[in-house]
C-alpha cells in the first residue's frame, strides 16, 4: 500500500513542475516524511490553474456527520485499482474527479521473520513524480465549510515492490510523464481509465534501505533520509 511519502519541493518548484500557480500553497514546506495519518495539507493538482491544498484520506461528498467522516477518512487513504470503479467512496470521483499527487518518493517495508526493514523508494531522473490520485469535496454540516480530500491508487507490485512489499505485494501508481495530463481528462472513459492504472517499469527505480527510527522523527528533518543505502 502507500501510507508514506516524501515531497522535498518548494511551492515554486511545484508551479514549474506542473505548470500551475502555487499561491493556494505557498505555506507548504518541503517534507522528508509524510504521513497518510496525519491528514495534513499536501499539495494536489488538478485540473484547476491553482495547486490545491487537500487532505489524505478522502471523505466522500455524501458523507454524512463529522464522526462517520472522521471514522472513513483512514479506510480511503488508498484506493486499489482494480475494485475502484465499484467501490461507492471511489466510483464517483475515479471518473470525473482524478488528480495528480506529487511526490519524490515513498516508504515501505520488507518483511524478514519478526523484523520490518523500511525502504525509500524513488524513480530515477524524476526528482518530483506524480501518482495517480482521485478526490472528493465533503461538506462539514456542523461547521459549515468544505473539505477536500483525496486518494492514492494502488495497483499490482512491480518486480522490485514485490521483494520490497513482500506481504500484499501491492505499489502506488505512479504515471508516466506522458500521461500525467491525460490522467486528468475528465472524458477519459473507463477502459482508458484502467489502462492507465499499471506498475511502474522497476529498472527505472530504486529501493533504498532507510532508519528504523524515521517515523519518530520530524518531517522537515533531511537526516531521514541521509542514511540511506542500497537495498
Amino acid at each position: 500500500m502507500c501510507y508514506h511519502t516524501a515531497l522535498i519541493a518548494a511551492p515554486k518548484q511545484l508551479s514549474l513542475r506542473f505548470d500551475r500557480k502555487a499561491d493556494l500553497i505557498q505555506e507548504f514546506r518541503p517534507s522528508y516524511h509524510v504521513s497518510a495519518f496525519s491528514h495534513a495539507e499536501y499539495p494536489i493538482v488538478t485540473t484547476d490553474e491553482e495547486i490545491q491544498f487537500l487532505r489524505w484520506g478522502l471523505i466522500p461528498f455524501w458523507t454524512d456527520t463529522l464522526e462517520d467522516a472522521i471514522a472513513i477518512r483512514n479506510r480511503t487513504i488508498n484506493a486499489r485499482s482494480e475494485t475502484i470503479f465499484s467501490k461507492p467512496s471511489f466510483r464517483e470521483p475515479i471518473r470525473r474527479k482524478r488528480c495528480l499527487v506529487p511526490a519524490s518518493g515513498f516508504f515501505d517495508w520488507r518483511h524478514e521473520g519478526e523484523h520490518k526493514v523500511p525502504y525509500y523508494i524513488t524513480v530515477h531522473d524524476r526528482p518530483i513524480i506524480a501518482f495517480a490520485g482521485l478526490f472528493d469535496c465533503w461538506h462539514n454540516k456542523e461547521l459549515d465549510e468544505y473539505v477536500g480530500t483525496y486518494s492514492i491508487i494502488t495497483t499490482r507490485a512491480n518486480e522490485m515492490m514485490r521483494y520490497i512489499h513482500n506481504t500484499n505485494f501491492r505499489m502506488p501508481v505512479i504515471l508516466r510523464p506522458e500521461d500525467e495530463q491525460r490522467w486528468l481528462d475528465p472524458e477519459l472513459s473507463e477502459k482508458e481509465i484502467s489502462e492507465l492504472l499499471k506498475p511502474y517499469p522497476d529498472k527505472t527505480m530504486a529501493g533504498n534501505i532507510i532508519d528504523n527510527d524515521f517515523i519518530r522523527k520530524s518531517p522537515y528533518d533531511p537526516s531521514i533520509l541521509g542514511a540511506a543505502i542500497p537495498g
